[in-house]
């Protein structure tokens, strides 16, 4: 039998209680107590002051992931101390001469201010993803410069510098060389050696300790600011960067597991994938090597893409507004749907979960504008499938055309290059419409006849043909059937009468969302269910207006008595 409740639970915080934690919940996150040397070490102190007093940077944004918050106000302390000391010429600085500015030990900076402190920011919540910058944040606060600590994506950022701190997690290192020789006993393959970013320091020696156990054919990987190369963020062989396809003739030996986005991305580019996982909070003895395949994974993604083909409607999430050229993906995606006779609509949630695209029934399927990482979103949770911009080019590509030959990326950037490129290519001998999406919509002299030369749509969803996925399409054919018949008669015509029956309009614009709202939904908001009656309307009869209360809630006044309360 349960214990009885000694008290009511507390609803609100009294004001003598306001500094105590009440939540118990607060426990979840790791907590963890590294020494100071450690916290030093980890979190790269030296190297972000040095970075600091080089860029000049007055105002600094501090980004930890939650992971993490439980170190942050020692790494605070840690930073602001270390700075104090550099600015007043303390241990670890040589000195000018007389008149001029200290500087680190690693190299003059040259400075015209700094007699002005620097300032530490934390940024706790971050606005999307933890991996990403959170320039929105940063800007609150109005910083020059970000420390983004922990995971990252390496997405370009648009408008703020970045220091980033991988914080460096130890390794057993002998064991994962015993299971990388258990892997491949034969010393003569080609393999590529991988990790997370916080375990990349450790690749040089393991690098070189298995090239002196008889692996000559050895790739050590190293990271760089590039989500488009053919590894995300990491070099290749040269042989590679010339020929991106010889890829496939490479293993690869990843240490951690990484990322759904990065593992689809892998998969599709080398033969086979061998993960040593191991985890920051996860003793790395116990470790275990297995072999990843991604296949199945891969051909449920074309499933999606081919069963949203017939899809109406598409909702475009912006899923960061830091990440370079997310602007011009965006019109990129927009350009592409309208050009295949499709609705979009564009929304700004932050971060995504299925409670917030559920509350939009009409959208058909969603596609994510983010970084690379956070662009794959794979749950049963949401309603409508979500796809990335590289998958939506896919299933807008015509049933005949569309052919599926196991490639995927993640980074939009690739998506604007190829389309950039195709352009290029095809500069002159197309119009405007036909480069942007390969089911253009094309106005030319067959305009009346296309809708009955177009072969049938299945839904693969529903099981049944449909016969309006391309709404916005229609429309134009519609308008272009009006104007020649209009024109001759009314050339400074600006809106025709529209015949029942078909799709909403709304200023002047056809709109599939407004369209389902009226055919579609059976509640339509407060009042909806209210029959309105006007004056013109026989048998109705009007009222007088009356002048109502005014005044505050607690002491309204009318213009027929006194003040009530």
């Amino acid at each position: 039998m349960a214990d009885a409740i000694p008290a009511p639970p507390v609803l609100s915080t009294p004001s003598t209680h306001l500094l105590e934690d009440h939540s118990s919940h607060s426990a979840a996150l790791p907590q963890r107590s590294l020494p100071a040397e450690q916290i030093h070490i980890q979190y790269e102190i030296e190297r972000t002051v040095t970075q600091i007093k080089h860029g000049r940077w007055k105002r600094i944004a501090l980004q930890f992931p939650d992971g993490m918050l439980p170190d942050a106000p020692r790494v605070f302390e840690s930073l602001r101390q270390r700075l104090s000391e550099t600015q007043s010429g303390g241990a670890g600085l040589k000195q000018r001469p007389q008149g001029s500015s200290p500087y680190p030990v690693n190299g003059p900076i040259d400075t015209d201010d700094n007699l002005q402190p620097e300032r530490l920011f934390i940024l706790a919540d971050t606005s999307y993803g933890a991996c990403c910058i959170d320039e929105i944040a940063a800007e609150h606060v109005d910083a020059d410069v970000v420390v983004h600590y922990g995971q990252a994506c390496l997405s370009p950022t648009a408008r703020l510098p970045v220091i980033h701190v991988f914080t460096e997690q130890p390794l057993a290192v002998g064991g994962a060389i015993d299971e990388f020789r258990a892997t491949y006993p034969d010393v003569s393959q080609s393999i590529i050696l991988m990790s997370d970013v916080v375990y990349a320091s450790h690749l040089p020696r393991i690098g070189n300790l298995l090239r002196e156990a008889g692996y000559k054919s050895i790739f050590v990987t190293e990271v760089v600011h590039n989500p488009s190369s053919p590894l995300p963020n990491r070099t290749v062989p040269e042989d590679v960067s010339l020929h991106p396809e010889r890829l496939r003739e490479w293993q690869l030996f990843h240490i951690s597991d990484p990322p759904d986005a990065l593992l689809l991305t892998l998969a599709s580019r080398v033969p086979s994938i061998h993960v040593f996982s191991v985890s920051p909070f996860v003793s790395s003895q116990s470790a275990m090597t297995h072999p990843v395949s991604s296949t199945a994974r891969l051909r449920r993604r074309y499933a999606l893409v081919t069963s949203v083909s017939t899809v109406s409607i598409f909702g475009i999430l912006i899923n960061t507004l830091s990440v370079k050229n997310y602007l011009h993906i965006v019109e990129h995606v927009k350009s592409c749907i309208s050009a295949a006779g499709k609705k979009s609509y564009t929304f700004v949630v932050g971060k995504i979960n299925a409670a917030k695209v559920a509350n939009f029934s009409e959208i058909g399927a969603w596609v994510v504008i983010g970084c690379w990482e956070s662009s794959l979103v794979e749950s049963k949770d949401f309603w409508k499938p979500i796809l990335t911009p590289f998958e939506l080019q896919l299933a807008l590509t015509r049933d005949d055309e569309r052919v599926w030959t196991g490639e995927w990326k993640s980074d939009f950037q690739s998506v604007l290059t190829e389309a950039e490129r195709q352009i290029a290519d095809t500069a002159g001998a197309r119009t405007d419409a036909d480069m942007k999406g390969p089911t253009a919509f094309q106005s030319n002299g067959d305009v009346d006849s296309e809708p009955e030369s177009a072969p049938p749509e299945y839904d693969l969803r529903m099981g049944r043909y449909v016969s309006s996925s391309k709404p916005m399409q229609e429309d134009r054919l519609l308008q272009g059937f009006e104007s020649r018949e209009h024109d001759a008669q009314h050339p400074k015509l600006a809106l025709a009468r529209r015949t029942k029956g078909e799709i909403a309009v709304i200023g002047n614009q056809v709109s599939p969302g407004a369209e389902y709202l009226r055919s579609s939904r059976t509640w339509k908001g407060l009042g909806s269910d209210l029959t309105v009656e006007y004056d013109h309307v026989e048998g109705s009869e009007s009222t007088t207006i009356e002048e109502g209360r005014s005044g505050l809630a607690k002491g309204y006044s009318t213009s027929f008595s006194s003040t009530k309360t």
